[in-house]
């Protein structure tokens, strides 16, 4: 994620920021400007003179503390991130608010990242055919049909479980599913891109054969495929050829979540890019971990940059957490078949932003 700037008196301020603590100015997500934008905290509505002097006023869900993105006055209430909701949470109960807004907080990252690659975003309620939106549910509070849903994705509804912000059955997903990483931005991620498989190459015949190539037959069934993956376990020596075990079990999963890992080196590395992280180890020898994140990897073509950038900032961020007694950051190794599986969907977003 970039950093931002206080209009106002030039502070650094983060995405999710709604007021600038050092001047105190209320702040707001400009879509048009990709850009926090500072606003006179005496008023609700503000005119902006970049913006044709249109006057913007916060997004409706900013009076439940889970937005700060701007709408125009006279345009729709919901910004777009918040207009992609089917359905949110039960807010009687405090404990249901505070997972929405972490649900939120991921979600509107998601966007963010989704608007600097110029993916199409459309909610559902528009475009019932290709829109995408999201559903953020209680099991218990389920009932009938959906007493069985399940995170996940279909036909553009993306369901996200709200026990999934729920830090502790969270950890304990960890540990009875094992896995090491498991994080809401990281749901997100995967399921935008079974969401964007069907949007960018399901019918798009040139592109399909090329990514039958690195992923697979994606025609192979799906439901025998995942049931011999959860009777048997993961191909033999997965490691080699895939980003993680549920990878391995099918072409759709092997693609959503090499696409999420691939969202997740962008991020890391813009990340670094704005606070102008360095690495070099202090050590003589023939081979020394060092990266300097100079550019912007959205603003980049080449991946084989991108990559080699990220790896060595992962071995320093995760040896970070090992000093503190806290798990990798990034507990993944990087293959060289996963590399070319990245690539290619670098290079597919390059020529789809074309």
């Amino acid at each position: 994620m970039k950093l931002f700037q206080c209009n106002n008196c030039n502070n650094i301020v983060f995405f999710e920021n709604n007021f600038c603590r050092k001047c105190g100015c209320k702040l707001g997500f400009l879509e048009k400007e990709m850009a926090l934008i500072s606003l006179d905290s005496k008023l609700t509505e503000w005119v902006l003179p970049n913006q044709n002097n249109s006057v913007y006023r916060y997004c409706e869900n900013y009076k439940h503390g889970v937005c700060n993105w701007l709408v125009e006055a006279n345009g729709s209430k919901l910004c777009k991130a918040c207009s992609l909701n089917t359905i949110i949470p039960n807010l009687q109960t405090n404990q249901n608010k505070e997972k929405w807004k972490k649900l939120e907080v991921a979600k509107h990252r998601l966007i963010f990242q989704l608007l600097q690659l110029k993916l199409p975003i459309q909610s559902k309620i528009v475009d019932k055919e290709s829109g995408l939106s999201f559903n953020f549910l209680s099991k218990q509070e389920a009932t009938g049909e959906n007493k069985n849903l399940m995170t996940g994705h279909a036909n553009g509804v993306i369901t996200i479980l709200l026990s999934e912000a729920d830090s502790v059955l969270l950890e304990k997903m960890k540990k009875d599913l094992d896995e090491k990483y498991r994080t809401l931005i990281g749901h997100f991620r995967h399921e935008v891109g079974h969401y964007y498989w069907e949007r960018l190459i399901r019918d798009n015949n040139q592109v399909l054969e090329q990514y039958r190539t690195y992923f697979g037959d994606e025609r192979v069934s799906y439901a025998d495929a995942l049931d011999k993956h959860y009777k048997q376990g993961p191909v033999q020596n997965w490691q080699n050829s895939f980003i993680s075990e549920y990878a391995s079990s099918h072409s759709w999963e092997d693609w959503a979540e090499t696409w999420a890992h691939y969202l997740h080196l962008m991020d890391t590395l813009e990340t670094a890019y704005y606070f102008g992280l360095t690495v070099d180890t202090r050590i003589d020898n023939e081979n020394p971990i060092q990266m300097e994140a100079l550019f912007d990897p959205y603003q980049n073509n080449n991946f084989d940059k991108i990559v080699d950038s990220c790896i060595p900032l992962y071995s320093a961020i995760n040896s970070m957490n090992r000093s503190m007694g806290i798990a990798d950051v990034y507990p993944f190794v990087i293959s060289e078949p996963v590399i070319e599986k990245m690539k290619f969907i670098h290079q597919t977003l390059k020529k789809w932003a074309c």
